[in-house]
């Protein structure tokens, strides 16, 4: 039986749930109404028929026929997916551990108390972070072209010729110095693509914009490094200097592993954004050349806006969500562990009572 008092208490929890919703209720409407709402009427678009034309409410329901017509078919659909899911792996593959490594590398070096003027170098390498990302594609495409200044550069030593950056072949073909193998009735196929598509390995123009990726982010990640280089603080490798650790034992037994949330942060934020790369390719050439640079991001502008197939381009858009999702998770699973600084804060509690007992 519920006494005065615990209605009381009951009406003082209701009180403040409410409160708490009416505070939050501002934020709960802009996220349904700009974030959950769009997102549903862009799964009815993927299984619609929907042409771009009236209400996507009145389109037609067409099932998995969006996604079967790029996943599991064998016309041009499935080629360019094919094309930018491979063109888009080497991205990921190269780009992410390259500008991890960097990131650390420019924070160690800031975080020396040897280093003089650390304000001027945290800025210019964190300045091409804050830039323009039409503006560095259109210098680096200017850069990179066959009046550039890198061919400039290159002629001089002899270096290929001036239109190496429209080369269609995969990187690997052009060391090689051949062209790539056709392909025959039997060759393996994956996303309708042929083993050969998928050994090629990334063209001359998409490992450029790998440059520029590398270039741009580096700096921003640096800063998250720098600031939990600053939070382990200084005693951590002054006690492995006394026990005689060199620089590389520091850092690769000591420094890395009390940094594994912030590789794990770096890293996630990193895929997340190369597989949403699409600046780049629109401002560039739009898939140029052959198609080599182009991604399942702009593929869904291209499938939308361009062609008219706004289910396909929304099936295309919820793909790749699920390989973001898909990626995190695995690297969730490896990276994302316990903080270990925390394990060692919750040793250092129980010692008392163990000494105690």
């Amino acid at each position: 039986m519920s006494t005065p008092k615990d209605s009381r208490r009951q009406a003082g929890k209701i009180r403040r749930s409410a409160a708490g919703w009416a505070f939050v209720s501002p934020a709960v409407i802009v996220l349904g109404l700009f974030l959950l709402i769009p997102i549903l009427m862009a799964a009815w678009v993927s299984l619609s028929d929907w042409t771009g034309r009236g209400s996507p409410m009145g389109a037609n329901f067409v099932g998995a026929t969006n996604y079967q017509s790029f996943l599991t078919g064998e016309g041009l659909a499935a080629k360019d997916f094919g094309t930018a899911i491979r063109n888009n792996g080497f991205y990921f593959i190269l780009v992410v551990p390259l500008q991890t490594i960097l990131a650390l590398g420019l924070a160690i070096l800031v975080n020396r108390r040897a280093l003089k003027g650390k304000g001027f170098f945290k800025t210019a390498f964190y300045f091409p972070s804050v830039t323009s990302t039409v503006a560095i594609t259109t210098l680096w495409t200017f850069l990179f072209s066959a009046s550039g200044a890198i061919n400039a550069a290159l002629s001089k030593l002899s270096v290929n010729g001036p239109n190496w950056f429209n080369d269609p072949r995969g990187l690997f073909y052009v060391i090689l110095g051949m062209d790539q193998p056709q392909a025959g009735p039997n060759t393996p196929k994956f996303l309708g693509i042929t083993a050969w598509d998928w050994l090629s390995g990334p063209s001359i123009a998409m490992c450029a914009f790998m440059l520029m990726a590398i270039f741009t982010t580096s700096g921003t990640f640096m800063l998250l490094f720098l600031a939990a280089l600053q939070a382990i603080g200084e005693e951590t490798e002054e006690a492995a200097l006394i026990d005689g650790a060199s620089a590389w034992q520091r850092i690769w037994h000591v420094t890395i592993p009390l940094l594994r949330p912030t590789v794990f942060t770096v890293v996630t934020l990193g895929t997340i954004g190369t597989w949403q790369v699409f600046e780049q390719m629109y401002v560039s050439g739009q898939g140029a050349p052959a198609k080599t640079t182009l991604t399942p991001a702009f593929l869904a502008y291209q499938s939308a806006f361009i062609d008219g197939q706004w289910g396909r381009g929304a099936a295309t858009s919820f793909v790749l969500f699920a390989i973001i999702v898909i990626f995190t998770l695995v690297l969730r699973t490896l990276l994302g562990g316990a903080d270990p600084t925390v394990d060692k804060k919750r040793r250092f509690r129980r010692r008392p009572k163990e000494v105690a007992a």
